[in-house]
């Protein structure tokens, strides 16, 4: 039985850091896990750091849409996580910033790009969903 340690927003945090966690349970921490993994800019931007690493003007660029704000917010949580890595050259003048994915952030572009190819490929019958059901809301009233 784990030992509960401490109490956080998402719920108890165990002492046991190999625990794989349970999504369905209610207080489990996975859950903040899949919220990150699953924000649309943390898929794009995991899958353009897949790629190479970046700077942040660079990264900001290759991800259209992106603002500065929500860029920083995404890369500071998938810092904060460990699946991205930030690296300051010092040496350089100016200091220049580099992103890029840790071993851990490496294990999850696999399946990030498995739903990045699911959404290119099957948008037109999601539109066509799309479509057909709000025309059967239209005709319902």
């Amino acid at each position: 039985m784990d030992t509960i340690s401490e109490s956080t927003a998402a719920g108890p945090v165990t002492d046991h850091d190999d625990d794989p966690g349970d999504a369905y349970c209610e207080t489990c921490q996975c859950r903040d896990v899949l919220d990150l993994v699953g924000s649309k800019w943390s898929v794009l931007v995991i899958g353009r750091l897949q790629e190479r690493t970046h700077r942040f003007g660079e990264l900001k660029r290759a991800v259209p849409g992106i603002t500065q704000k929500m860029l920083t917010q995404t890369l500071r949580r998938l810092e904060h996580d460990g699946l991205v890595r930030r690296e300051v050259l010092g040496h350089m003048r100016p200091p220049r910033v580099e992103y890029s994915l840790t071993d851990l952030g490496v294990t999850i572009t696999e399946p990030l790009e498995a739903i990045r190819v699911w959404s290119e490929q099957y948008l037109p019958q999601v539109r066509a969903a799309r479509r057909d059901f709000e025309a059967a809301e239209r005709a319902l009233g």
